[in-house]
């Protein structure tokens, strides 16, 4: 691997990647190569120690308990929920709302916003390029209520033809649903463009963000969205915990999606008076050390500098996307002008499948597969594509493995 430690941007690569342990593995014989961040990225230790001293001393349930380690619990999960408020540009740490993932998420807006608003024959718009998640929610509530899912195309390059989508917005449209990245092209969407269109029309939005937040800024506020979803493991903080931002009018209008403890002010056999939101939406124990490890994550993301970071994965992309294309008979899939955080390509004559498998063998790890958006593989006439996807601590020399590699896949397969 390179001695290089300083990228273009300023960015010290050594001294980042010496805070992932897991980085630092042999794969067959093979240096670890991980290309495959926008499945789950590898975790700081500053986010294990905050999990692991959860664990160790603080270990005890929220909002329930006058004893200490309570008391500390609660703090500790409740400053988590001011960093993601000031992460995301918030106005209001009531606004944020701990989810298990991206895709819970989107159910929770889905039963708790949409639902009770919507009509036999109204409409609910989202993209093409969606990962199942914003899809199969919306396919289901528009099954129970007989209303319509209209999906917005894109062309070719990966790019969302943004004119058919601003047409498509009616009378009739109760919500609006866009990725911010597409997890299978990295195709980064105008949302800026597609909340103004929306609003014009009086329609609320949901970004689902979760493969934006580990890449570029990201302002709720700015944005002027009406919700926001992103999951920590995808931005180096623990598995099992996300969060919803959402502007508070609407919460406060919202019914709850689940219930039971710790969503409650009072129960009798005759009624319940459900809590404030976010806590109204929030029920039963939740992952305190997931929503401390979360927290630590940003924390380690802003320590470096967004700007920096978005900067650093512009360059590999940039280096990746020349080379890979230099390999006999690979072609990119989708050429969309502004990508952010992963290629995918397929061989000629080779399953993706077994590129990954044979990538694998020298360490290097990538998906293959439909990655969880089978509309964009049958828009191209694919079952599966091979994605590398990269992160804060790739350096340029992993790209170079990864082509290395597919060299190789190519001689086995003649």
């Amino acid at each position: 691997m390179s001695d290089s430690t300083t990228t273009s941007g300023g960015l010290d690569i050594e001294k980042i990647r010496a805070d992932f342990p897991a980085l630092h593995q042999d794969i067959h014989g093979h240096p670890l190569v991980y290309l495959d961040n926008a499945a789950t990225t590898q975790k700081p230790w500053a986010v294990i120690d905050a999990v692991r001293s959860f664990y160790e001393n603080d270990c005890s349930n929220v909002h329930r308990g006058v004893h200490a380690l309570s008391q500390r619990a609660t703090v500790a999960f409740e400053s988590s929920r001011t960093a993601i408020k000031a992460f995301l540009g918030a106005r209001d740490s009531r606004e944020i709302i701990f989810t298990r993932s991206t895709t819970e998420a989107i159910n929770l807006v889905a039963h708790s916003f949409v639902r009770p608003r919507l009509k036999p024959g109204d409409e609910v718009l989202i993209t093409e390029m969606e990962h199942h998640s914003n899809i199969v929610p919306w396919q289901l509530l528009c099954d129970e209520k007989d209303a319509v899912l209209r999906v917005a195309p894109m062309g070719d390059d990966g790019k969302l033809i943004l004119e058919q989508f601003e047409e498509m917005i009616s009378e009739r449209t109760r919500i609006v649903s866009v990725v911010h990245v597409s997890n299978a092209l990295g195709t980064v969407n105008p949302v800026e463009e597609i909340i103004r269109l929306a609003r014009d029309k009086g329609v609320p939005v949901l970004i689902d963000g979760a493969q934006a937040v580990p890449h570029m800024k990201v302002d709720v506020s700015a944005l002027d969205c009406d919700f926001y979803a992103f999951s920590s493991h995808k931005a180096y903080g623990p598995t099992g915990i996300g969060a919803l931002y959402g502007k508070r009018q609407h919460l406060l209008e919202m019914t709850p999606y689940q219930s039971g403890g710790d969503m409650i002010l009072s129960v009798t056999f005759d009624r319940t008076t459900f809590n404030e939101p976010p806590h109204r939406f929030e029920a039963g124990t939740p992952n305190i050390e997931g929503a401390i490890g979360l927290a630590k994550a940003l924390q380690y993301i802003e320590t470096i500098g967004i700007d920096t970071v978005q900067a650093h994965e512009r360059s590999l992309l940039a280096h990746a996307t020349e080379a890979i294309l230099e390999v006999p008979g690979v072609r990119l899939i989708g050429a969309p002008q502004h990508r952010a955080g992963a290629l995918s390509f397929v061989m000629e004559g080779i399953h993706p499948h077994d590129i990954g498998t044979i990538l694998d063998q020298e360490g290097v790890a990538v998906r293959a597969g439909h990655h969880c958006a089978q509309p964009i593989m049958q828009h191209y006439h694919l079952s599966a594509t091979v994605r590398a996807s990269f992160g804060l601590y790739n350096r340029v020399d992993e790209i170079d493995a990864l082509i290395k590699g597919l060299h190789s896949v190519r001689e086995v397969f003649g």
